[in-house]
Formats: structure tokens, C-alpha cells, sequence
């Protein structure tokens, strides 16, 4: 189980799993980033929008910097890198995303992993802990993710960290050019709400 831990102003929230540290991306992260995306980019790239041209610049990344700024004050995103605990090596990024408030409380799941990195559990560890921060220090009732069907360790992934496919919705995201279908997966919090240790979120 995931253990949330605020750490000091200065250095975000962070969010502690088995093995991996949730923290929001900074700028001295660029060339880490930089370099781990495009050593993963055809492994990576059938399952993404497509890459603007000018995707891994400094300047995009910057942009992104803003992007998630901007989205983690209004409470509606709340973007990761992950890091794995030994080494705090940048091993990829989790989202938790389309936060929805009132009647709903509910938010989305993404992630994507470096190429050298997977199949090592670093991301079912990620999804796992970003699960316990939606559920316990948000109080949020329902997460929802989605992948193609022929994604195989997606699903596979989804189904250990807890979700259950849930129907097919078709032509559902844009992926690589193309309307992709997709299996939608989701998971209720089983405790009905705010449960578990604080993190407090602050820019």
C-alpha cells in the first residue's frame, strides 16, 4: 500500500509507493525527460498522440511546465514524474487528469513508461500509489483509465492495480494519427471517501 508523504514546500508533493516516488517534473528535469522520451519514442509512440515536431525542445517542454502549473492550481490535473526510490532515476509520468468535482468526484488515470524501464513493476507501483492519493487525500469516489485493446501489459496492469474493464468505447482517443478504440476500465473507492494520511498539495 502506498504511503503519502509531504516532504517540504520547497520540493512539491511527493508521493512515496513501493519502490517509486511520485513528484511533480521540474525544470533541471528537461534533459532527463528529453533524453529517456526520445530513447523510448517508437516504443512509446504507438500508444500517444502524435508527437508535434517540436516535442522534446526546451521551449515545449516549458510550455508543459506552465500547462501543468496551471491545471494543478485549479485542482483539475495533478501530473507526475516517476522516480524510482534507489536511485531517483526519472523511469516516466503518471497523470491523474479531468478531476470532476460536485455529483461526480471522479478523475482519470494515465501513465507511460521509458523504455528501459519496463516490465519492472515501476509503473503498476505508480498507478498504485496515485490511486491511494485520489482516493484518500482527494476523496475522490470513482478513477477511470482507458487503453487499446491490443495493449496487452496496459490491461494486464490496470487489472493488478485494482480496475475492472468496465465496456468498449470505439474511435474513443486519437492515438499515433488514428481514432483508436479503446477498453474502458474503472475502480470505485472501496472506503467512501477520505481515509489514511494527508498530503497537502502546494505549488
Amino acid at each position: 500500500m502506498a504511503l503519502l508523504d509531504w516532504i517540504a514546500p520547497e520540493s512539491g508533493l511527493r508521493i512515496e509507493g513501493e519502490g517509486v516516488l511520485l513528484r511533480p517534473p521540474r525544470a533541471q528535469d528537461y534533459a532527463e525527460w528529453r533524453d529517456l522520451r526520445a530513447q523510448s519514442r517508437a516504443f512509446l509512440q504507438p500508444w500517444e498522440p502524435t508527437w508535434p515536431a517540436d516535442d522534446l525542445s526546451r521551449a515545449s517542454y516549458r510550455r508543459r511546465l506552465m500547462a501543468y502549473a496551471r491545471d494543478r492550481d485549479a485542482g483539475v490535473a495533478y501530473p507526475f514524474f516517476v522516480v524510482r526510490a534507489a536511485d531517483e532515476a526519472l523511469t516516466g509520468g503518471i497523470t491523474l487528469s479531468n478531476v470532476r468535482r460536485g455529483v461526480a468526484q471522479m478523475g482519470s488515470v494515465g501513465y507511460w513508461c521509458g523504455q528501459p524501464f519496463a516490465r519492472q513493476g515501476l509503473t503498476l507501483a505508480a498507478v498504485r500509489a496515485l490511486t491511494a492519493f485520489a482516493f484518500r487525500t482527494l476523496a475522490l469516489h470513482r478513477l477511470e483509465a482507458a487503453c487499446i485493446p491490443d495493449n496487452d501489459p496496459s490491461r494486464r496492469l490496470l487489472a493488478q492495480a485494482g480496475f475492472s474493464e468496465e465496456g468498449f468505447a470505439s474511435a474513443y482517443l486519437k492515438i499515433n494519427g488514428a481514432w483508436r478504440d479503446h477498453v474502458l476500465f474503472g475502480q470505485l473507492n472501496s472506503h467512501g471517501g477520505h481515509e489514511g494520511p494527508d498530503v497537502e498539495v502546494s505549488v
